[in-house]
């Protein structure tokens, strides 16, 4: 069993930044491939980022890309999500998610086995 838990949540201002971390806790994450996933009011649950398990191969859901960037930091067992340019429409609660091993990692949420509570990101404008 693997347990995650996000911090770093809150509300900031447009144009602001928030750095999410995902620490694990069960087993190591080298092995893993990490996604972070958000849900807005009345919206789905929607693939922002995730990375290989080796940390080399990330990707990034259009709306994102070029702002976020998310890690792996495998001797501190966390992952990060470091969002800049924070926009109002990236309000929402995240996630972040864990694959069973070696797999490939995936934008559907239903391939991630482990996740963790969320944590609420507000921006307002």
């Amino acid at each position: 069993q693997v347990q995650l838990v996000e911090s770093g949540g809150g509300l900031v201002q447009a144009g602001g930044s928030l750095r999410l971390s995902c620490a694990a806790s069960g087993r190591l994450l080298g092995n893993y491939p990490m996604a972070w996933f958000r849900q807005a009011p009345g919206k789905g649950r929607e693939c922002v980022s995730h990375v290989t398990w080796n940390g080399k191969i990330t990707y990034y859901a259009d709306s994102v890309k070029g702002r976020f960037t998310i890690s792996k930091e495998d001797g501190k067992n966390t992952v990060y999500l470091q969002m800049n340019s924070l926009k109002p429409e990236d309000t929402a609660v995240y996630y972040c998610a864990a694959r069973p091993p070696w797999r490939a990692p995936d934008t559907a949420s239903s391939a991630y086995e482990f996740w963790g509570q969320g944590t609420q990101v507000t921006v307002s404008s």
